[in-house]
């Protein structure tokens, strides 16, 4: 079987219960696996086409707004994780000014996300459902082969696209390395779909660069949270310590996008005539092959 059983349902069995729960004392585990689940779910659904299986593209809308909102919260989570990490001689009175600033703003934004599932969870549980429904007779189509893989084959298709774009843009940069990180993950999860890969390696290196980046990213949010909340002006060591650890994050991550685009990436030239040749970056066959591995028997 082309595609994994289990990985296609499970994201849409664990939302329901997850919804069913959602209140403004969620523990960051369960926020965790709300957005989790929810961008698994949001890859199967592209990956799939389930738009053209009878599933509205509302189950996306209102999946997307607990997302975001769950967003803020697990955001919240893991910055204060990290705040509690730095200790510094004579800053204790900013640490603990830091980390009361975050609690304060992980209570708001769960308050949020108590409201927002109370809005929607009585239809999207009907839609999850109905589309839990929908995933199993694709399945089924797939194993009997009825419809020649047609599910395994969207979802092959769709694979095909992210990873032509591993080589845009061309130029990484702090400008634009977040932004790409969502492309990276959202490859990843399709990938992730396949009973089998043919290069486990590749997912993994996947998964290092998008963790990278991500890491990179809360630490710049961290910062920018600490200027805000902190009554330090200048002569900050902690707003200091907070922006050295950022940069050799953003560094790390860089390097990691940089290493994962020169092994799985080559230059292709493409002449016009009048016109200089532009070079492009493909993916290598390792690419093409982990693809392809959602369509192999």
């Amino acid at each position: 079987m082309a595609l994994d059983r289990g990985r296609l349902l499970k994201p849409v069995k664990k939302l329901r219960k997850l919804i069913s729960r959602i209140d403004r004392n969620l523990a960051p585990g369960q926020v965790h696996a709300l957005r989790t689940n929810t961008r698994r779910f949001e890859a199967v659904f592209g990956a799939l086409s389930l738009n053209e299986h009878g599933i509205d593209r509302t189950i996306l809308k209102n999946l997307g707004h607990l997302r975001k909102r769950a967003g803020k919260v697990r955001d919240l989570d893991v910055l204060t994780g990290f705040a509690s990490t730095v200790h510094l001689p004579g800053e204790e009175e900013c640490g603990i000014q830091l980390l009361g600033g975050l609690g304060a703003r992980r209570k708001k934004q769960a308050r949020k996300l108590a409201a927002e599932a109370n809005d929607v969870r009585p239809s999207l549980r009907k839609q999850l459902k109905r589309t839990a429904a929908v995933l199993a007779r694709l399945l089924q189509e797939d194993e009997d082969q009825a419809n020649g893989n047609q599910a395994a084959a969207e979802a092959a298709a769709n694979a095909v696209r992210l990873a032509a774009r591993l080589g845009v843009p061309q130029r990484l940069d702090r400008g634009n390395l977040h932004p790409y990180r969502i492309q990276i993950r959202e490859l990843q999860n399709v990938l992730r779909i396949a009973s089998a890969s043919s290069d486990a390696h590749f997912l993994d290196d996947l998964v290092d660069v998008k963790d990278a980046i991500g890491e990179w990213h809360d630490w710049e949010e961290l910062v920018s949270i600490a200027q805000r909340v902190l009554d330090h002006k200048d002569g900050c060591e902690l707003q200091t310590e907070l922006k050295r650890i950022s940069k050799l994050k953003y560094e790390n991550a860089l390097a990691l996008a940089q290493k994962l685009r020169k092994t799985y990436l080559q230059e292709k030239r493409a002449s016009r005539k009048g016109a200089a040749s532009a070079v492009r970056q493909i993916p290598r066959p390792p690419v093409w092959e982990a693809t392809t591995s959602l369509l192999a028997g």
